[in-house]
């Protein structure tokens, strides 16, 4: 792929940064709070709940910037007057990484 393909992967959309900036941050208090569960030697089950909730954030926060890049790969194929299968295509490469 060349890099004129591979900016538009690279990067996240303005439109969504802001919130998974807010999204991220929350995810890192939540992080720090399984930290200090963990000194406090909180119940076990308790910690796995807490492990759960943040592992569930990071994920909506993975599918939040997949559904963004497929979005901007399908208008920026379909823009240049290609095919929204080679989009979905990079994505699907995107993707791939992910899961």
């Amino acid at each position: 792929m060349d890099q004129s393909n591979a900016d538009h992967i690279d990067k996240v959309s303005g439109d969504i940064k802001e919130d998974l900036i807010k999204r991220l941050r929350r995810i890192e208090g939540q992080v720090r709070g399984l930290q200090r569960m963990i000194e406090e030697d909180r119940p076990c089950q308790e910690v796995v709940y807490q492990v759960a909730a943040v592992k569930a954030a990071v994920v909506q926060v993975a599918m939040s910037i997949l559904s963004d890049q497929l979005a901007s790969c399908l208008m920026q194929e379909i823009a240049k007057g290609g095919h929204p299968e080679v989009a979905v295509k990079r994505f699907t490469e995107v993707f791939k990484k992910f899961y």
